[in-house]
């Protein structure tokens, strides 16, 4: 079972909604990760820890598992241009 490297919480596969919605951000060009950087490529999918408030980027097939790759998942609920 893969655990959050933070918090050592369980990492639950995310959603397809929540990744469609993840990689519509990345498209529109404002996602950015937890160390400040704008995500340019699309991800394939996300491990999305307990609390719900960090997703963790599969990038081709491989889990992106460091602190500042993290994405802050309360950037979707945020309104944008």
């Amino acid at each position: 079972m893969l655990r959050c490297p933070e918090n050592h919480s369980p990492l639950t596969p995310v959603s397809e909604d929540v990744l469609k919605q993840l990689n519509n951000a990345i498209r529109a060009g404002w996602l950015v990760n937890r160390g400040g950087r704008r995500i340019d490529e699309l991800i394939d999918g996300g491990l999305l820890r307990a609390e719900g408030d960090l997703l963790y980027p599969i990038v081709d097939d491989i889990a992106v598992l460091l602190r500042d790759e993290a994405i802050p998942i309360s950037q979707l609920g945020v309104d944008r241009p």
